[in-house]
């Protein structure tokens, strides 16, 4: 189960998407009369008029399932699991309706809610990614919902609006992401392609505390993209990115191949010519079989027969020396 809470300024505009989509169901509701959609959002502006000031006081969810889940989703569990879901995000004592789709192959529903609640307080969405992630977590796992498998497995081509923008943005930084090892890297090669960063700084200071994308019009926080793209998370995929490309340049020098001498002989050669050493109209490969690039034959006494001889050498000498001296 995933969940994504919206917030917006007309009820008429939300409540006409919603309710009359073709084959939408109203399956349950709170404090609005039923007849049709322009009562629903009479009522939801009757109330919101104890909270004037409070321009957004549309309160939207679509909360979605995994296809899997079909056969475990009747309308009544579906109104069951929005309520828990909004008791734990704190949507409580105020209107509501509660509309399922059949627009999609993954079952899911709709919630417009209204923000000014049956006493007229506010009903606060600050922090509602967070609360979010972990109601839908925390429903998905008491109920043994299918738990689905990140962005990847969205399908792109059903998405309009902000949301297709947000894949998009996701698509484009987690690829270039990879081809980056540092945050000005990064933002050329997002600049490119038509992406620009925005950063957070602390007041009074140049810590970075946050980040955000822009591309066109939109302008979206790298956690709201995804967790992964806040400025923390990039900042620690560019040093494993960093450290990673040091490891493959480290090479030894003692290991050279075969290959690797045979250009340093050709790159010592094109120096010799460089400086007009006379070559005597010797080509590469004479060049390349010289004594200073082939090892000479081995010796056939071997390094034993050697200290032997330098022994016995050393012992007549001596003998001699001694009988001289007689």
């Amino acid at each position: 189960m995933i969940g994504k809470p919206i917030t917006g300024r007309s009820f008429g505009g939300c409540v006409h998407y919603v309710v009359n989509k073709q084959d939408a169901k109203i399956i349950a509701s709170e404090g609005v009369r039923m007849q049709n959609a322009s009562t629903i959002t009479h009522d939801f502006n009757l109330q919101r008029k104890m909270r004037p000031e409070l321009g957004k006081a549309v309160g939207h969810l679509v909360l979605s399932w995994s296809k899997e889940d079909l056969t475990k989703l009747t309308n009544q569990i579906m109104v069951e699991r929005a309520k828990e879901y909004m008791d734990k995000i704190g949507i409580r004592n105020t209107q509501f309706v509660i509309v399922r789709h059949h627009d999609r192959e993954h079952p899911h529903l709709h919630v417009i809610y209204n923000r000014v609640d049956n006493n007229g307080n506010t009903i606060t969405d600050k922090n509602n990614f967070a609360k979010n992630v972990k109601a839908c977590k925390e429903i998905t796992l008491k109920y043994g919902y299918h738990l689905g498998e990140g962005k990847d497995q969205v399908n792109r081509q059903a998405l309009k609006g902000t949301e297709k923008t947000r894949y998009e943005l996701f698509d484009i930084i987690k690829a270039t992401l990879k081809q980056s090892t540092d945050w000005k890297q990064l933002e050329a090669k997002l600049h490119k392609q038509g992406i620009g960063i925005a950063y957070k700084f602390r007041s009074g200071s140049t810590e970075v505390q946050g980040i955000s994308f822009e591309k066109g019009d939109i302008k979206m926080k790298g956690s709201a993209i995804d967790r992964s793209l806040s400025y923390a998370g990039i900042n620690t995929q560019l040093k494993v990115n960093r450290q990673m490309q040091q490891q493959q340049e480290i090479r030894r020098p003692d290991s050279l191949s075969l290959a690797d001498q045979l250009r340093e002989a050709i790159r010592q050669h094109g120096q010799a010519d460089q400086l007009h050493l006379p070559i005597h109209g010797k080509g590469i490969l004479e060049t390349l079989l010289e004594p200073q690039f082939v090892a000479g034959p081995p010796d056939p006494m071997g390094d034993a027969d050697i200290a032997r001889r330098k022994r016995k050498k050393h012992e007549a000498e001596h003998s001699q020396s001694q009988g001289i001296s007689r």
